[in-house]
């Protein structure tokens, strides 16, 4: 199998493909950690597919594909949006999803994808990223701070009926 991993930005025609992956990978990372109801919730009432479909391509979201070889591998997808307090009047992108396939979780795609988006923040113009992580994903924290994300605040995530903690973490582009 070709190990080479390459990234190409998505467009409107990725949406199907794209809103199946963001759900599969999704139950992939917490469905063990949260009930079904909430699940269901989750996926079907408060982020249902046509709503990922509807974003692929909109204004001020990006979706990256990657792909290990002809496979589809993983994704990251940022938006432009109101950041939190502490970067108002900042020019800053949040990094809304990244996620790999489980089958290929270890073999290099999140770091791909996060330098990848880091690469397109910097292109457009922004001065932050900024993204949202649950309290518990300790792994991915970790995996933050290694690109120099630090934390500085939290606010409540839904998934279903469940108020989770995210911490939000930010880092300056450039510096």
């Amino acid at each position: 199998m070709d190990s080479t991993i390459t990234i190409r930005e998505a467009g409107p025609a990725d949406a199907a493909f794209i809103a199946d992956m963001v759900h599969r990978t999704f139950i992939d990372s917490f469905a063990h950690h949260n009930t079904a109801e909430n699940m269901r919730i989750f996926l079907e009432e408060q982020n249902p597919k046509e709503r990922q479909m509807a974003e692929v391509g909109a204004a001020g979201r990006h979706f990256l594909l990657a792909y290990i070889g002809e496979e589809p591998a993983g994704y990251v997808s940022l938006r432009v949006t109101e950041p939190p307090k502490e970067l108002q009047g900042e020019k800053a992108i949040e990094i809304v999803q990244l996620y790999a396939e489980k089958k290929f979780i270890g073999k290099g795609i999140g770091p791909a994808l996060m330098q990848a988006a880091l690469d397109l923040a910097q292109e457009k113009g922004f001065d932050w990223v900024w993204l949202g992580v649950w309290e518990h994903n300790h792994r991915a924290q970790a995996f933050y701070r290694k690109y120099g994300f630090q934390r500085f605040g939290e606010h409540i995530f839904f998934v279903g009926l469940d108020a989770q903690t995210d911490h939000w973490m930010r880092k300056r582009l450039g510096a």
